[in-house]
């Protein structure tokens, strides 16, 4: 064969090869098989009993986190989703023409275990389905059964607003080639028989904590690697590590302290805040205290992992000065004038210092930038029924100044943090620098 040859054979090679893969993306994919189940001739009661347990699965799931607005209808859909590529909107779950009414048991199957819905489309995976795909079919029948009971609601679906091309199906299908395989349903797992067990399959698959404790790559991809490691999250909050006692690892905590976390937001001087807290109050304050322990026996279990060293602080000079001159403006009067916060006369923590405080000493100081920005209204819980807060100082501290605070706080009082810059402000408020 002579070098021309070759090179036609060559360039024919790749074309093909080209046309196949234009062929691939863009091949309608096939609705996934999914066996449908006789309808169900159980007693009144024991059907009352499955829509209880949907409805308690829904709360372990937190669905309604993700699937309701503020003063609207439950599960009628619209919730905001950021990702880096664009917005996702929860959509309906009622059973309504808008929402779930066409839908049967099989269908929503499919959607939890492949990611499908009933016309063959490809979900997008800001719906956790590399997590439910190992929920077993009783459960999610059970999860059906119930969202069938909701009022119907005739609110439409808004359109997801991602940028091109992670808008496309062909996006999604690379996607999934590159990040899923449809799980083995679990076995149920009774707390009684093992409860590390029993609280594995709720970190990672219903309760998806990995969803946001585990860092991603560029596309969005779970990083396994790196389970539970902690990550930066799409609305700029740091879900800390589970692994690492000096971010949110429990490893060597008494299991009772870990439940209280858990279902009241708060341990000791331990406080849950941001998007936890209202994990919390939508869900965690809800699971009955079987689950809640087995969670807490799993989290205790996890291996002790350090995380990557703090980066080096850089050469430029924070103005000490100045974060100490608003610590005492603005701080001081509720965290105490040596960050140690203020005790209710019965012990509890009113306003949890800041000294010694894990959150405050992270390497990254995401998280102590949105509760200084946003303000530290905590939700109400059960266990927590008018929590304290603190006002928001977004629109009070320019750049220059909020981080001469955070440097402060970081490294007053026996903390160690790393010095914040003005330019980590704002590359913080930026994180996909718009």
């Amino acid at each position: 064969m002579t070098p021309i040859s070759a090179l036609r054979w060559l360039c024919g090679a790749l074309v093909l090869c080209l046309l196949g893969l234009v062929g691939w993306l863009f091949w309608p994919a096939p609705t996934m098989a999914v066996p449908e189940r006789q309808a169900d001739t159980a007693s009144p009661m024991a059907m009352t009993a499955t829509i209880e347990r949907g409805r308690y699965l829904s709360v372990l799931g937190n669905c309604q986190g993700c699937h309701s607005l503020p003063g609207q209808a439950p599960y009628a859909g619209g919730t905001p989703i950021a990702t880096p590529y664009g917005t996702v909107f929860g959509p309906n779950l009622t059973p309504s023409a808008q929402g779930l009414g066409g839908w049967s048991a099989g269908d929503f199957w499919r959607a939890l275990h492949h990611g499908q819905a009933p016309d063959g489309r490809w979900l997008n995976p800001a719906f956790p389905y590399t997590h439910t795909t190992h929920i077993g079919r009783d459960d999610s029948d059970s999860l059906f059964a119930y969202l069938q009971t909701l009022l119907p609601n005739e609110t439409p679906n808004r359109p997801n607003e991602m940028r091109w091309p992670y808008n496309t199906q062909a996006a999604l299908k690379v996607w999934r080639a590159l990040y899923f395989t449809p799980g083995q349903p679990s076995a149920a797992v009774t707390v009684q028989a093992n409860e590390i067990e029993r609280g594995r399959q709720l970190v990672e698959g219903l309760a998806h904590c990995s969803a946001c404790h585990t860092p991603r790559d560029r596309l969005g991809g779970l990083i396994s690697a790196k389970a539970l490691s902690g990550a930066t999250m799409p609305n700029g909050w740091y879900a800390p590590s589970l692994l690492d006692p000096q971010e949110a690892g429990v490893q060597g905590w008494a299991l009772n302290d870990v439940v209280h976390l858990l279902r009241d937001g708060k341990s000791g001087h331990h406080t849950a805040i941001g998007p936890m807290a209202e994990v919390v109050a939508q869900s965690l304050q809800h699971w009955n205290e079987a689950d809640l322990h087995a969670v807490a026996h799993y989290l205790i279990a996890l291996p002790r992992q350090s995380s990557a060293p703090p980066k080096q602080a850089s050469q430029a000079v924070t103005n000490r000065a100045l974060g100490q001159r608003v610590y005492e403006q603005h701080c001081a009067t509720c965290h105490g004038d040596q960050g140690q916060g203020f005790l209710l006369a019965d012990g509890r923590v009113a306003y949890p210092p800041l000294a010694g405080n894990r959150a405050v000493t992270l390497a990254t100081p995401a998280n102590l930038l949105r509760i200084v920005q946003e303000g530290g209204f905590g939700l109400p819980k059960a266990g927590h029924p008018h929590p304290f807060g603190m006002p928001p100082f977004q629109m009070t501290l320019d750049d220059n100044t909020m981080a001469a605070l955070l440097t402060y706080i970081r490294e007053s009082w026996g903390n160690t943090g790393t010095v914040v810059q003005p330019l980590d402000i704002h590359q913080l408020n930026n994180p996909h620098g718009r």
